[in-house]
Formats: structure tokens, C-alpha cells, sequence
């Protein structure tokens, strides 16, 4: 059993295969946590130190036991307004104004299998076709129809039911436990329980409050064409807090976190994740109290948010999920990146090779027609591409992206000067699949839809909206306007042979005004906007399953593990520079695989920071270690770097299964060192493993550089080439000043002396090392 109730001590234990998380009942009916950490056995709960504290307040039922300090304790989901002045999980007010509630145990189960949410994406466990979206809680969240099954995974729900009947209300807390990965889910149900109204203030998902330790933060802020580059930090006494208010998970901040032993490194050291299955405003919060105990809660942003039930309604919270690791940030990443490709990606990629594609955005923009696409095409089918992607511009009256069409999803056929089912159909002759790119959620003041709707959009009525792109958001919290636009989509998806769908979002929210109802509540209505695009993807994901699609939002504005349920990769920055790119990727791996990261290789110079000096060799490796793919025109490469496309298209088939299978070790960092980055692919079964290392810089008479290698068989011999290398068409790899007597080493050589870096004669050059078992003993 994963979780067990001891009686005797009034604690629930949850065990995973190295983890265990432990909360008590304790006196008065509070819930307290007692444990969370490497696995351990008995009662935990002897680390609360029970004790007078100077200006703590105490529960009127506690009498005269002053030892039951509110704001000392280890609470389960704080609540505001039980005497606990901590940053709480959760905050209501009465119908009469009244604010904060007092929450006590009132009951608990243990049930097989997962939980689900009703209308938003959760982990899921059991293998079958179809996702339940019942107004209640399912214990079967399943996948959509995949093409490969993955081994079947223990799981059990533990619901905890805490109410507070004066103030009427009553909160369930839902723990799905997946025991072989060492993931723990964490959700909450709100239900009404008194005779009138309700509202809702503040309802997060999950929170952690430590007894003691000395904890740094990791997050991933960035900004539009920089996103998530790492950064840690100590927790410092005081509320450090960061999230979004965009509408979207954003740029600047991403909904994962860790939190780690502050001598914890990629191999050593506990650390704790924290990752929101969710794609809108949400809030993190981490707090080092006056006693040095640390609390740590994330959730939907409570800025702005108001959220009334009526009596006998019930509000659902998004999912986080909570792992564990006792050996360092690696490991912590491993275990995100299985959760994600088994069990929150779904559909029939989740599990093979996604075609390699090339987009039309940086090779044509807005200047093309059927014609010049169909050339484009057949460039990149010379070269073993396998689709081709029609980016902006195909619809409605749409003439650049500061204006027009967004609303109005026609095909322009007088701009493709045919048919799109013809053009298609020519493409596909080559071939190749054909995927276009669209971005439901917007509208163009111009559009035939917004002048038929205009109170369809987003603005506060007598004042002018704020523009993005000059152009306006649709209310998806309203039924009406996400029919209307899944049903224009679905109309031009049913016209062409279409298999592929990059799904845009490219301006932040605001004038949050809905004419669909009466009372303005703008965090209500974000909240239900989020939803909105949630079953716009459901029914794309349910009537057109064959069908990639991939999230993008002005890059990675919406890069979180909720699109990821419906879309299973997202475009990881409008920023295709390889350099920039290394950072990009290295923060995103924290907590994502490889095979989520949209990744393409573009010209030079790079269209976003001009950079001109990166060889193909490279931008194709930093490429690769994304979802891989082009967008540039072939057709205008030199013969030598046509055959280096070839050779990368080739390479990436070849090494597919290590790069979106295996296992990412991230060798240094980007951030700190300045004289290359370093990065490897290990197979699970360590006999197998792909490196890369790209030079940061030139140097004058450098010194040697070495690389230990993580992840293999210390006791295995190895076999070391250079792919390529022998290929005369693709450029002198970099060598050694002095010849190699071997080839050949054993893994402990390779983990524990490394590997000399060759001395690179010019920047942004790419040194790329496959390692393979030899098929003889260490001796």
C-alpha cells in the first residue's frame, strides 16, 4: 500500500519507492504536515516542537494550552483567519463580508487509481482512449488513444475532507499517488455548505511547510525571446512571491519551481518540485518565517480573484505536481520528464518520432503563394524533410501581423492562387505532411466576426482597450465564441488533408470586461478564459486525434505542463538563435523533456539577434535536442549545407531514442560558464549516450578543458566516434593536439577523469560524441 493510516499516532503516511510524505490529525482537528522527505519509517510527528510563543495565538478550544501556537505549526493548507499570519493556501469570504474560514479534519479515504478534474488537465495513469470531462471526480483520468503503452503504474487517491461549518464551507484535498515514479499530485475541491453565497478569494493547489532546513529557490524567469533562464536563490526571512497576472503562464515566470537543500547540486542533495498543470495567471509563493521554517505554495493568482458559489457548488482547483529527489537536480529532472511524456503528454505522438518539419514563417513570412510553398516543399523533401508547415497569413484579409484577418478563418485562396485541398494535395504527392498555424484566441478590429461581434472582445465599454499586435482577445469564457471559432477551424481542417496545428497566442490580457456577465469579476473571468481554450483544445484533440499539435505563444509564454496535456510540444521561443538557444534549453529541461521543446534550425544571420558566425553543424545539434525542424528556405543553402541536412536529418533519426528517451544530464551551465556549454543523452540502460559541446568562445592559447560524463556504467567499456566526422561534405570537426591511443573507455574513466575538450579554432563550434558499450569488460 502507497498510503497507510496509523490510528494510534493519528498520521497518514504516503509512500512512493524513495519518498515518503506524512500528515498528522492533530489536536483540536487541525491538519498539520509532519514529513516530507527521503523514505523513513514510524511517526514523524515528534519534529513539531510544541511551546509557548510570545504573541501567537492560540484556538479558542485549546483552553488555557498556550503551546498550540497557530502561526509555530506545520499547517497542511493554511487557511487565513485561523490565527496562522503566514501566506495562507486559502481564503474566503462570507455572504455577509465576512473574511476567512477555520478549516478542521473531518474525515478521510483511500480509493485505487488517479483522480481526475473536471475541464482541466491532470496526470493521468491508466492507459485508454478517452478523457472523462463528468462534473464530479473521476477515478480514471485516461489519455487519449496512444500508439504505445507504457508499464502500468500503482496509483491510489487520498481524499481528506476539512470543513468549517460556521463559516459554510468545506474543502477536499486530493493527493494522487504515482509509486513508482516518486510523484505525489496534489488538487482541491471547495464545495458551499451554507444556505447562501460564498466567495472564494484565494484557493491554491498545494503547499509545503518545512519544520526546519536552510532551502534555496530555483525558478526559470525570462522574457519574451529569453524565457526560462535559471536562477537560484537563498529563502530569505520574509514572502518572496512571483507568477503572472498575463492571462497566460508568461514569459517572464514559469509555473515550476524547485526547492532545494542549499548545498544541493545536480548529483547531491535533497530537492523538492513543484510544477502547475495550469496555462494561466497562477502565483508561487515561498516564506521563511520568524522561527527559520519555510512554507512553499503555488496555485491560481488570488490578485483580482473572486470566485462565488452558490450553495451546493463546488470549485476545482488545477493540479501540481510534487517530487522528491535525495540525489541531486538530475535526478529531480529525470523524474519531471517521465511524468511529462507518459503521463500528462497523450495522443498518438506521445510515443514515436514526430515528423520533421519545415515552417514557412523565416523563409517567407507574408510573401507567398501556393507556388512559392509547393517550391519550398519540394526543396525540403530533396533533403528528407517530412512536412511542411504554412505559418501566418493564410487567412481572411490577413496582410502582416500588426493587422488584419485574425477572426476570419478562411482560406485566401486568391492569395494562394488555388485551392488549399490542391496545394495540399501536391505536397503530399512529395511525400510530406502539411500542417498550418492558426491563434483562436485573437481577433482583428478589421475582421468580419468582430464587426458581427464586437462584444465578443475583451474591452471595458467607454474606454479604449489596450492594443498588442493591434489586436484585440476574445472572451473564451464564453461557449458561444469558442463554438464559433473551433467551428471556422474545423471547417478548414475538414477541407485539406491538414495534420499538423501550430496553435499561437501572441498578446497578454487585459480590459478584462465579459458581456457575457453581469457582475465584472476579472480573476473569475481569466480563470474561466483558461478553460475556454482548454475545451477548444479537447474537442481538436477528440474530433482530429491523428493531428500534432503544438503550443506556441509568442515562443514560450505559455510553456507549462497544462498545454502540454493537449498539445505535446511547444514552441520554446521566438528566439531560434542557437546561442541564446542553449540557455533557453537548459533552463526548460529542469523541468521538461527534450521532446516538449519546439527547437528549428534558422539562417544566419539569425533573424532575431543578427548573430551571423554559427556553422550549421551547430545550430542542427542545439536543434536537435528540441523537437527538431527548420525554418529557413533549403533551397537557398550551399550545396555543402543541403548535404548537412541530410546528414543532421539522418543523425536525428539515428539518435531519436537518446535524445527523447533517454536521459538529459546537463554537463555545465550556461549561465556561469562562459567557455562552452555541454549537454548528453544516456539510454536508461547506460549503454548508449550522445554528447555535445559547443564553444562559447575564442580564446587565446586556452587552457585544456575536460568534461565528466554522468549517467553510464562505471564497470562498462566504451567506444567513442564522432559522428560525421568522416563525411566529406560536412565540415572538419574539431581534434585533439595530440592523437588518442585509444578509442576506447572504461565508464568510471569517463564519469570520474572526463574527457579532453579539443581546442576549437572559432566560436559556436560543435565538438558531438556518441559513446557506445564496446562489448568488453572493464578491467
Amino acid at each position: 500500500m502507497a498510503i497507510l493510516f496509523d490510528e494510534k499516532h493519528s498520521a497518514i503516511t504516503i509512500e512512493t519507492a524513495n519518498s515518503t510524505y506524512q500528515i498528522g490529525i492533530g489536536k483540536y482537528g487541525f491538519l498539520l504536515h509532519l514529513y516530507y522527505g527521503k523514505k523513513v519509517s514510524g511517526d514523524m510527528g515528534y519534529l513539531i516542537n510544541y511551546r509557548t510563543r510570545a504573541y501567537s495565538l492560540n484556538p479558542f478550544d485549546s483552553g488555557t494550552d498556550r503551546t498550540f501556537a497557530l502561526d509555530n505549526l506545520p499547517f497542511e493548507y493554511p487557511c487565513y483567519g485561523s490565527g496562522d499570519f503566514r501566506p495562507a493556501a486559502f481564503n474566503m469570504k462570507t455572504n455577509a463580508g465576512v473574511y476567512g474560514c477555520d478549516l478542521r479534519y473531518v474525515s478521510h479515504r483511500v480509493v485505487p487509481g488517479k483522480y481526475a478534474i473536471p475541464g482541466l488537465p491532470a496526470v493521468y495513469v491508466d492507459e485508454s482512449k478517452a478523457v472523462p470531462l463528468e462534473n464530479k471526480i473521476s477515478m480514471k483520468n485516461e489519455p487519449l488513444e496512444s500508439s504505445a503503452k507504457t508499464s502500468v503504474c500503482k496509483s491510489e487517491t487520498l481524499e481528506i475532507v476539512l470543513a468549517d461549518p460556521v463559516a459554510g464551507v468545506e474543502v477536499t484535498l486530493l493527493y494522487g499517488v504515482i509509486e513508482s515514479l516518486d510523484v505525489i499530485t496534489r488538487a482541491t475541491i471547495v464545495r458551499n455548505t451554507a444556505a447562501s453565497d460564498i466567495v472564494i478569494t484565494k484557493a491554491l493547489s498545494g503547499c509545503l511547510d518545512f519544520t526546519h532546513g536552510d532551502f534555496d529557490l530555483l525558478h526559470f524567469p525570462g522574457k519574451q525571446g529569453m524565457e526560462h533562464i535559471q536562477k537560484r536563490a537563498p529563502i530569505i526571512q520574509g514572502k518572496q512571491s512571483f507568477g503572472s497576472l498575463r492571462g497566460a503562464s508568461s514569459h517572464q515566470h514559469n509555473p515550476f519551481v524547485i526547492l532545494a537543500d542549499s548545498s544541493a547540486s545536480e548529483d547531491t542533495g535533497s530537492c523538492y518540485g513543484m510544477m502547475l498543470l495550469y496555462s494561466g495567471n497562477f502565483i508561487c509563493e515561498a516564506d521563511r518565517d520568524q522561527y527559520c521554517k519555510t512554507r512553499i505554495s503555488m496555485g491560481i493568482q488570488d490578485e483580482m480573484f473572486e470566485y462565488t458559489l452558490k450553495p451546493g457548488e463546488a470549485f476545482h482547483t488545477p493540479e501540481v505536481a510534487y517530487a522528491y529527489s535525495h540525489s541531486g537536480l538530475a535526478h529531480l529532472s529525470h523524474t519531471y520528464h517521465k511524468l511529462v511524456s507518459h503521463h500528462i503528454v497523450r495522443g498518438p505522438y506521445r510515443d514515436i518520432m514526430r515528423p520533421i518539419l519545415v515552417n514557412s514563417w523565416e523563409a517567407a513570412y507574408f510573401d507567398f503563394d501556393g507556388e512559392k510553398l509547393i517550391a519550398i516543399a519540394q526543396n525540403a523533401a530533396k533533403l528528407g524533410v517530412e512536412m511542411l508547415v504554412l505559418d501566418d497569413g493564410w487567412f481572411g484579409n490577413r496582410r502582416a501581423d500588426a493587422s488584419g484577418g485574425l477572426g476570419d478563418w478562411y482560406v485566401n485562396e486568391e492569395k494562394l492562387g488555388m485551392p488549399l485541398s490542391a496545394m495540399v494535395d501536391e505536397i503530399n504527392g512529395l511525400g510530406m505532411k502539411f500542417g498550418i498555424w492558426i491563434e483562436p484566441e485573437m481577433v482583428s478590429t478589421d475582421s468580419g466576426l468582430y464587426h458581427a461581434h464586437p462584444d465578443w472582445a475583451f474591452a471595458v465599454p467607454g474606454r479604449g482597450p489596450a492594443w498588442g499586435r493591434n489586436q484585440l482577445v476574445l472572451d473564451f469564457s464564453r461557449k458561444e465564441v469558442v463554438d464559433n471559432i473551433f467551428n471556422q477551424i474545423a471547417a478548414v481542417m475538414d477541407s485539406a488533408n491538414i495534420e499538423y496545428i501550430k496553435m499561437d497566442m501572441n498578446r497578454s490580457l487585459a480590459d478584462i470586461y465579459s458581456h457575457g456577465e453581469t457582475y465584472q469579476n476579472a480573476g473569475a473571468t481569466m480563470h474561466k478564459f483558461v478553460l475556454g481554450v482548454y475545451d477548444f483544445l479537447e474537442r481538436m484533440n477528440t474530433r482530429y486525434p491523428h493531428v500534432l499539435i503544438e503550443g506556441c505563444c509568442g515562443g514560450g509564454g505559455r510553456f507549462d505542463a497544462g498545454m502540454l496535456y493537449y498539445t505535446p510540444q511547444i514552441w520554446c521561443s521566438d528566439n531560434t538563435d542557437a546561442i541564446s538557444r542553449l540557455k533557453i534549453h537548459h533552463g526548460t529541461s529542469f523541468g521538461y523533456p527534450a521532446s516538449a521543446m519546439g527547437a528549428h534550425v534558422t539562417t544566419v544571420p539569425n533573424h532575431q539577434t543578427g548573430r551571423s558566425n554559427i556553422c550549421i553543424n551547430t545550430r542542427g545539434a542545439v536543434a536537435m535536442s528540441g523537437t527538431f525542424g527548420y525554418e529557413l528556405d533549403l533551397g537557398k543553402l550551399t550545396a555543402d549545407e543541403q548535404q548537412a541536412v541530410k546528414q543532421q536529418v539522418a543523425d536525428y533519426k539515428k539518435y531519436w531514442h537518446l535524445i527523447h528517451q533517454g536521459q538529459y544530464y546537463r554537463l555545465t551551465d550556461p549561465n556561469k560558464n562562459s567557455a562552452f556549454a555541454a549537454w548528453a543523452y544516456v539510454s536508461e540502460d547506460k549503454s548508449e549516450a550522445l554528447m555535445n559541446v559547443v564553444n562559447l568562445e575564442a580564446q587565446c592559447n586556452p587552457q585544456t578543458y575536460y568534461i565528466a560524463l554522468k549517467g553510464l556504467d562505471p564497470d562498462a567499456m566504451y567506444n567513442i566516434s564522432v559522428p560525421g566526422a568522416d563525411d566529406s561534405n560536412q565540415d572538419k570537426m574539431p581534434t585533439h593536439e595530440t592523437t588518442q591511443v585509444s578509442n576506447i573507455y572504461s565508464g568510471s574513466a569517463l564519469m570520474y577523469g572526463g574527457l579532453p575538450v579539443p581546442t576549437f579554432r572559432d566560436e559556436h563550434q560543435l565538438w558531438q560524441v556518441h559513446i557506445k558499450t564496446a562489448g568488453i569488460a572493464a578491467q
